[in-house]
Order: C-alpha cells, then sequence, then structure tokens
C-alpha cells in the first residue's frame, strides 16, 4: 500500500513499490527506486521533486492530521 508522509516544515514523502508519477498530461517522470521526496514549498528547481530549498527560504507548514 502506497504510503505519503507530510514532513513539518518540508516535502510529501512518498513510498510505495512500483512508484510511477504522472503529470497532467498523462506524461511520466522518472522515479529511481520506491521513495521520492515531492516540493510542497513551490521554491524547488527540481520540481514536482523537493531539493531542499523549503530550508533555504524559511517554509513553514507543520500539519497534522485531524486538525
Amino acid at each position: 500500500m502506497p504510503k505519503i508522509t507530510v514532513r513539518d516544515n518540508g516535502p510529501l514523502l512518498v513510498e510505495a513499490e512500483g512508484l510511477v508519477l504522472r503529470d497532467a498530461s498523462g506524461g511520466t517522470f522518472s522515479v529511481q527506486g520506491s521513495n521520492v521526496a515531492l516540493c510542497r514549498c513551490g521554491a524547488s528547481a527540481t520540481k514536482p521533486f523537493c531539493d531542499g530549498a523549503h530550508g533555504r527560504i524559511g517554509f513553514q507548514a507543520a500539519n497534522k492530521a485531524g486538525s
């Protein structure tokens, strides 16, 4: 079963065997392995993937389940 973890002040971590990431037109992004970090701060130079920009820009978002 796929697992997505929302990191405090960071990316979305996606874990799934056979992971396929598609764009809005159905094209696929190259994904190595079964784990990927997806940008949610909007500042990554490698969108949709996280490049650590959230730390450089001071991104703040500590979303909790049930909130």
